[in-house]
């Protein structure tokens, strides 16, 4: 039986969060060791292709591409309820007036991409690290940029103007949340090592909020610099009760994401989803 599980996530305040019980060990984890690597969600997307690793976080769009070799975990996922990435410029215009125009983006594989292709499907992409997109857009090499992470809430000390919340636009055409960011379990692990895993990240994310401060202690680290009110802030929206468990609403969000992008032939055909509660 496996016991050593490769937990993979981001370095970002928000996965650190959620993942404090489990790394400074606050839970019983029923003799199974994790082993926590820590890399951006393009890589993180990349390996799942290759299914390196036992569980890891992926983007929704991911799942697409990494179907036949992970279910999906009905914990641990970034779902935003009408609110999520925003695509932001130097100043106030119109979404149309970016038409064929230079979008930065955070990675082709990205939900934000996926749902600003669903949204606006002629623009030229211009791949960008998440944490060099607002950099790119006050210089002027790119017309927007498409902002996750904690540039949703400091683009403004920026100089940036928001155009448009992905989120908030999806939730008005489909009265559902975004899902951004999911958990993932190889489907090739024993049932038994499945629902323990699946137990131990409720555990974990449950663990955190109801001992917040100390766990948002642990997660200034991987905060690039935030301050301790703006990564409060971020975590609220990334860290809660849709994250505990995404239910029936979350399973539809994911659904439908999914649903469009095939409609639009913007990812392969997806077929059922296979979720692990």
């Amino acid at each position: 039986m496996t016991t050593h599980i490769r937990l993979a996530h981001s370095p970002d305040a928000d996965d650190a969060f959620m993942f404090y019980g489990l790394a400074k060990g606050k839970i019983d984890t029923e003799g199974l060791e994790y082993e926590h690597i820590l890399k951006d969600i393009q890589t993180l997307n990349d390996w799942a292709k290759e299914g390196r690793m036992e569980v890891t976080a992926i983007s929704a769009h991911a799942y697409a591409y990494v179907k036949d070799k992970y279910s999906i975990l009905t914990h641990g996922g970034s779902i935003g309820k009408n609110y999520g990435p925003q695509i932001v410029a130097k100043s106030p215009i119109k979404m149309e007036s970016l038409k064929g125009k230079k979008i930065a983006v955070p990675g082709k594989l990205t939900s934000a991409y996926l749902a600003l292709k669903i949204r606006f499907p002629d623009f030229e992409e211009v791949v960008v690290p998440f944490d060099e997109i607002m950099e790119e857009v006050v210089k002027g090499t790119v017309d927007a940029g498409l902002l996750i992470h904690e540039g949703q809430l400091t683009h403004q000390e920026k100089g940036l103007v928001k155009i448009l919340d992905l989120g908030e636009w999806w939730y008005q055409e489909t009265q559902l949340p975004l899902p951004m960011g999911l958990n993932a379990i190889r489907r090739d692990l024993p049932e038994d090592v499945k629902i323990k895993t699946s137990r131990h990240l409720k555990q974990s994310i449950q663990y955190s909020l109801d001992h917040r401060s100390e766990a948002l202690d642990y997660a200034l680290a991987f905060g690039r610099g935030l301050s301790r009110d703006v990564a409060d802030r971020f975590v609220g929206m990334w860290v809660n009760d849709r994250t505990v468990d995404m239910g029936d609403e979350g399973k539809k969000s994911v659904r439908e994401f999914l649903k469009q992008g095939e409609s639009l032939g913007l990812i392969p055909p997806v077929g059922e989803i296979e979720f692990v509660n």
